[in-house]
């Protein structure tokens, strides 16, 4: 005991100090918001760093499985609006509980490789003739129109893309109306153009590109691009229209195969047409 009062009595200051201290650093942080805040900011920092760093490492060993899943519920929806059926009866009275059939059906897929440098640049997906797909088929993405199936195997299908030369996609303007095809220079693989509209037609720069839909490879509204610019064809009553493509060729990956239900009626009534034999 007597050492114990003789240790206080010679660091008393010392301890008094400590004691102060202690009750000065407890009433700043008590009545003093920004210190305090500070010190959570921190700690919260650092904690959402390391859940940032986790989300991001999670995302990246599930991106191939969330790319399938959104593909197949674009699918999903996609099936569900009007474009993608005909119209059966021109009456408001329901025949057979609907007024509508189904024409496209799409399959998801992947592109495993690609060209855009060449004057001609096809596209290889993974899907083939095994999940039904034939030559002649459309193909797009999220952003815009792609090309069309050129040859297939079991498993696999290389596309025509539209930067090829004979490409040929049916389109129209939105706002105008005025139709005509798409082409490729096979210079920018962002910039492509439309042949045969009229220069009496009245086209404003940004104008929507989608396709026509009256072939049958695409339906109705697929979009492609949007004008870009246009003068008049010397010497023909014709615009020089070139676009924006809507997609970018060059780190496409994900895109879907059109199967027109209704291709076979629509090739046989055409093939009916007679020829123009020359005079």
């Amino acid at each position: 005991m007597h050492n114990l009062l003789a240790f206080f009595r010679r660091f008393r200051i010392f301890l008094l100090f400590v004691l102060l201290q202690v009750l000065a650093l407890s009433t700043y942080f008590t009545y003093l918001s920004y210190p305090r805040s500070q010190y959570l900011t921190s700690a919260s920092s650092v904690t959402s760093s390391l859940l940032e760093t986790k989300s991001s490492v999670t995302k990246y060993w599930n991106l191939g499985v969330n790319n399938r899943n959104l593909q197949q519920e674009n699918i999903r929806l996609r099936n569900k609006i009007k474009g993608s059926y005909i119209r059966l009866e021109n009456s408001l009275v329901k025949i057979q509980d609907t007024l509508y059939r189904q024409q496209y059906e799409y399959t998801p897929c992947q592109v495993i490789n690609s060209s855009v440098n060449k004057r001609n640049n096809f596209f290889t997906l993974n899907v083939g003739y095994s999940q039904g797909i034939k030559r002649g088929m459309g193909v797009f993405s999220d952003k815009g129109v792609v090309g069309v199936i050129h040859s297939t195997s079991q498993h696999y299908s290389v596309v025509k893309s539209v930067l090829t030369e004979h490409i040929n996609v049916d389109v129209i303007l939105e706002s105008s109306g005025a139709f005509g095809l798409l082409k490729w220079d096979g210079r920018d693989p962002q910039i492509g153009s439309i042949s045969g509209i009229s220069n009496d037609m009245k086209i404003k720069k940004g104008t929507k590109v989608v396709t026509r839909g009256g072939s049958t490879i695409f339906p109705k509204g697929i979009l492609v691009g949007y004008i870009k610019q246009l003068k008049p064809i010397e010497g023909k009553p014709l615009w020089d229209v070139s676009i924006r493509f809507s997609e970018d060729y060059r780190s496409i990956q994900n895109v879907y195969v059109i199967k027109n239900l209704l291709k076979e009626e629509q090739d046989k009534i055409e093939s009916t047409i007679p020829e123009e034999k020359g005079e």
